[in-house]
């Protein structure tokens, strides 16, 4: 399931993954937002929290996910991945460089961090 984060301003995007991602939570929650967002701004700044409940995402899901990226490669201003997960934070130092704009790496423990970089001119 994913569930966007409100408590962000204009400008940021935040979504919470929980327990195991599907391709329908990519088209039902993220890509709608992510779409209406753009709508309104060039540059978005996007946060993504995978806490200690998120199992995984389904390959479908992660297709999606890369489709969503590159169809607005431009846009992404900065990205903030936050989670503990081993295998996903393997994978976010391993292919970070791919990922458009500037890209950090956070643990659960530094959301408030994760949010304040985002926020930082």
């Amino acid at each position: 399931m994913i569930e966007q984060i409100t408590d962000l301003p204009t400008g940021v995007l935040g979504f919470r993954a929980r327990g195991q991602v599907t391709a329908a939570d990519y088209e039902n929650v993220l890509v709608p937002d992510v779409e209406a967002a753009f709508a309104l701004n060039p540059k978005l700044r996007l946060l993504y929290h995978c806490g200690e409940d998120f199992t995984g995402f389904d390959a479908r899901a992660a297709w999606d996910d890369a489709k969503l990226g590159l169809r607005h490669f431009s846009g992404w201003e900065r990205v903030a991945l936050v989670t503990d997960v081993g295998w996903l934070r393997f994978a976010a130092r391993a292919l970070g460089f791919a990922v458009p704009g500037e890209f950090r790496l956070f643990g659960n423990a530094q959301l408030d961090e994760a949010k304040q970089w985002l926020l930082a001119p």
